[in-house]
């Protein structure tokens, strides 16, 4: 049986906490390893700091999925924020306008199964990572 979205507005650092917590609960009762589980979180961990560095506000939704009898995690990360004029340069390691390390965009995409962003200047930008749950392997099968 799915859960119900569960979205955070970011807004505060207590949020980004409050956030993280949501991807942990989904992801543990979805099933995901400790691995998964701490590699969702970073992504959370992220993508709610990206908000608040560049944004100052927005939202994060954590929602379980399922597509061809696989199922999963989504991580919807959305603002109102001043956009990413070049978001092929923002997925670029290195790349910061914020005086940052330049990983958490790229470092979500690393982490997590697919990864998806949507931005325009003076509108704001919304990033979509999902993480699949390994598909069990068959009695017999490699």
């Amino acid at each position: 049986m799915s859960r119900e979205p569960l979205t955070q507005t970011i807004a505060r650092e207590v949020d980004v906490y409050i956030a993280v917590s949501h991807g942990r609960e989904v992801s543990r009762g979805l099933g995901f390893d400790d691995v998964d589980r701490t590699r969702i979180e970073i992504a959370i961990l992220e993508l709610t700091r990206n908000i608040l560095a560049h944004a100052e506000r927005g939202s994060i939704t954590v929602r379980e999925i399922e597509l061809n009898e696989q199922r999963g995690i989504e991580i919807e990360a959305s603002d109102n924020g001043p956009g990413i004029a070049d978001t092929t340069l923002a997925l670029r390691d290195g790349y910061s306008t914020k005086q940052t390390l330049g990983t958490g965009l790229p470092g979500v995409k690393r982490l997590m199964d697919e990864f998806e962003i949507e931005s325009q200047v003076g509108v704001g930008t919304v990033v979509r990572a999902r993480r699949w749950l390994p598909r069990r392997r068959e009695r017999g099968g490699l």
